[in-house]
């Protein structure tokens, strides 16, 4: 339990409206249950402190993004807000991924020197590669970073079988995105730009492909554009070069899934080495999301039977239970170049 003079201190900031003080107070409290080994517990009031902090900034973001544009048909949104908390530290990618993310930062961050130049940042980014890899995760430390508020395209009220109505909803979000600077994530961007050539897609979506390509040329606001993809093979052909740059997203190596229960078990105390080869081989051939997955199934285990260290064996009851899930089947489709493209 913390010291009765920072639990004073606490109170009376609170008490007072001093967010200077409370703040200060509560990380020093949170300091020194981490010097007694209680990292769950202040884990648990990170959270509370800095998840409260992001929630606020994220309603704060809400105002000043005005009204969302909606479908005319059901009244429905066509975008939603996100919360946007997550951290360069939180993001375990290639070298090449990561170093990709930290030019973009940077450019978006030196903007005003590049426009001095005629020159514009990177603003149109495909992120492409196997679900669970870091895609939307990366969308949420850009707008984070440039505290930018991320609002996510509804695909199931944007779509529509109606004649043209899929394209006067594009036409409404990039109107709105053109007015409000925001990061706007296009997730499964597939369904609104499959390749014109399939024989299987109706008219109205090889129409909205049209529609997306000339607005995308056509777009001139600060807003970041990102749109991501699992099955990049599937995207039209004319779509690739609309994108100021490509970022592909690999399933982690085994020394990337070693950095991942590093990062994933500080805040808690385990019997094992999290960097151990022979741990970390569990976990080989499975994504980001589905490690995290486990992880956090094995942390429950661990509470809810009452013991107060991570053990091998809740892992591996935790690994079992995930591969005897159903599995689907699916062919990975790749595109014919695998470089990181730019056309800036």
């Amino acid at each position: 339990m913390a010291s009765g003079k920072l639990l004073r201190q606490l109170i009376k900031s609170g008490t007072s409206g001093d967010e200077a003080g409370f703040r200060s107070a509560s990380e020093s409290v949170i300091r020194e249950e981490r010097e007694k080994n209680h990292h769950l517990l202040a884990n648990d009031l990170e959270r509370l402190l800095h998840g409260n902090q992001s929630k606020l900034a994220c309603i704060r973001n809400f105002h000043t993004i005005g009204v969302l544009p909606s479908n005319k048909d059901n009244d429905l949104p066509l975008m939603e807000v996100r919360l946007a908390n997550r951290e360069e530290k939180d993001l375990i990618l290639t070298d090449v991924a990561r170093s990709a993310l930290e030019e973009i930062l940077a450019e978006h961050n030196r903007a005003d020197l590049l426009r001095s130049y005629g020159m514009q940042p990177a603003q149109k980014l495909l992120f492409c590669g196997s679900p669970g890899c870091g895609k939307t995760l990366t969308a949420e430390v850009i707008a984070n970073a440039l505290s930018l508020p991320l609002v996510l395209v509804r695909l199931d009220s944007v779509i529509s079988s109606f004649l043209g109505e899929t394209a006067a909803n594009l036409r409404k979000v990039f109107d709105y995105i053109a007015a409000k600077p925001v990061v706007v994530l296009f997730d499964e961007f597939d369904a609104l730009t499959k390749d014109r050539g399939d024989s299987a897609d109706h008219g109205e979506l090889k129409r909205s492909v049209n529609a997306v390509l000339q607005m995308m040329d056509g777009y001139c606001g600060e807003s970041i554009l990102i749109a991501t993809t699992n099955y990049e093979s599937l995207l039209d052909k004319a779509v690739w070069r609309r994108f100021d740059e490509v970022i592909y997203f690999e399933m982690p190596t085994l020394e990337q899934i070693k950095q991942l229960l590093i990062l994933k078990l500080s805040g808690v105390h385990h019997n094992f080495a999290s960097a151990d080869t022979k741990t970390a081989t569990l976990f080989k051939g499975m994504s980001h999301a589905d490690i995290e997955r486990v992880l956090r199934r094995a942390i429950k285990d661990m509470i809810l039977s009452g013991q107060d260290f991570l053990e091998e064996n809740h892992l591996v009851a935790a690994l079992d239970r995930e591969y005897r899930k159903p599995k689907v089947t699916s062919v990975k489709l790749r595109a014919p170049e695998r470089k990181r493209k730019s056309v800036l």
